[in-house]
């Protein structure tokens, strides 16, 4: 769905590991790019190196004799951004880019989540056609009708033509970045979308009865066979969903194949670590974290739930495992939780948190996270832990404390501060051998 890129780089901090993957992006796509040279304003700013090493990276500039334009910015002081739109609007020209303004609309799915007041909503780029509400569509495995649609500033807007992004409220169910959005009559909507889920569900079930004991993996891998290692994907959109699971994906060899059994939008819930079991696979939650049930679960059937915020850790920890080459393994351990159940405002000390220990014990020495619907929002320590007016170091369980945090005050009535532990643990005799053996 793109038809042009703009390459974003800090001025002071040239080619980073990010631009060197959109860059590959960009020319396995075959688009043309627009190199933004951004921050231009810092004094540390060095527009030449900038330059020098993308040649390195084989993004050849117009001025360097390549076809790629360039254009100089400070986005906090606005300068330069004119000479880059023009610059993007020069490359629709020469690509010659065109879209039918009038008719039904089509388009695709950018982004997607599970919003708690609003439901399932989309981002869709409108490619075709003119979306408007009360339009009725198909989109994935979900049928629709647009309830309403907000633009990027949140505006709520009646209609949405060629290359207008909007959030689109109405949907079924969540869909996947990357579906297509088709209006049509109401009819084909429910036929079309019936007949998607129902080969949905039955692809389902074949990947879930090839689940593959984790012991069996290792076991086949020094066999020499071939193995797959099984893995439930949850996040807090599906954008970064799928792309861990293509990044996951790509790791397959002729040794073991990564398996993705489910992937999926919200909180780790029980039914997550219930289809872990059954197909003998881990979760990762990217951004997200299991309930309480689900931890629960997770613990009397010895399901592990690993928790990521950035693609790259997830990726490299993935890939030692396959390699069998991990480092002493470090297991997160929830030592307590506690819910807010009033907020108070104190002169000089921020946001206190009226809260009730749930389970386990809040210690002050150690660090918290603050889930907000089970969505991590903030991660730091306890920066003073109460009973009544009395500094102490702990409290237990279904007992009443307050707690504020170092340096946010953005506490709501309802949200969870989960307190934990991060414990190193030793691996196993065999797969120190396994690993041994390899390197010998």
């Amino acid at each position: 769905m793109t038809d042009a890129v703009i390459l974003d780089l800090a001025a002071d901090d040239a080619v980073m590991p990010q631009t060197i993957e959109a860059i590959s992006h960009a020319k396995n796509a075959g688009v043309p790019m627009v190199v933004a040279i951004n921050k231009i304003d810092l004094p540390a700013a060095n527009v030449a190196k900038v330059k020098q090493d993308l040649l390195s990276h084989e993004v050849i500039l117009e001025e360097f004799g390549g076809d790629v334009l360039v254009a100089e910015v400070s986005a906090k002081q606005g300068t330069g951004v004119d000479d880059l739109l023009e610059k993007v609007l020069l490359q629709a020209e020469l690509l010659d880019l065109k879209a039918r303004p009038d008719g039904d609309a089509r388009g695709t799915v950018v982004e997607a989540e599970l919003d708690k007041g609003m439901g399932p909503v989309a981002t869709v780029l409108v490619q075709g056609g003119d979306l408007r509400v009360g339009d009725d569509f198909i989109c994935g495995l979900f049928g629709g009708r647009v309830r309403a649609m907000l633009d990027e500033r949140g505006n709520a807007v009646e209609s949405a033509g060629p290359s207008t992004p909007v959030r689109v409220l109405g949907l079924e169910g969540v869909p996947q970045a990357g579906d297509k959005l088709i209006v049509m009559e109401p009819s084909r909507v429910r036929e079309i979308g019936n007949r998607r889920q129902q080969l949905e569900r039955e692809k389902d079930i074949r990947r879930r009865s090839k689940g593959t004991r984790l012991e069996d993996v290792f076991e086949a891998i020094q066999s020499g066979g071939v193995a797959n290692l099984n893995i439930v994907i949850k996040g807090d959109t599906d954008g970064s969903v799928q792309a861990l699971a293509d990044s996951l994906e790509r790791l397959s060899t002729s040794e073991v194949a990564v398996e993705i059994v489910h992937k999926g939008v919200g909180a780790v819930t029980e039914s997550d670590v219930l289809l872990a079991t059954t197909t003998n696979a881990f979760i990762i939650g990217f951004h997200v974290r299991p309930d309480t049930k689900a931890r629960e679960v997770a613990e009397r059937e010895d399901v592990e739930i690993r928790n990521y915020s950035v693609i790259y850790e997830a990726v490299e920890e993935v890939k030692l495992g396959l390699e069998g080459l991990l480092r002493p393994e470090e297991r997160e351990v929830v030592v307590g939780t506690a819910e807010v159940r009033e907020t108070f405002k104190v002169p000089k000390a921020g946001t206190i948190a009226g809260c009730y220990v749930s389970s386990g014990t809040i210690q002050r020495n150690l660090p918290v996270r603050l889930l907000r619907d089970y969505v991590q929002v903030y991660e730091g320590r306890i920066d003073s832990l109460k009973r009544f007016k009395d500094d102490v170091r702990e409290v237990r369980e279904s007992y009443e404390c307050g707690i504020s945090i170092e340096n946010f005050n953005d506490v709501k009535v309802g949200d969870v501060i989960e307190v934990y532990r991060v414990d190193e643990v030793a691996r196993s005799l065999a797969q120190s051998a396994a690993a041994d053996a390899e390197t010998s």
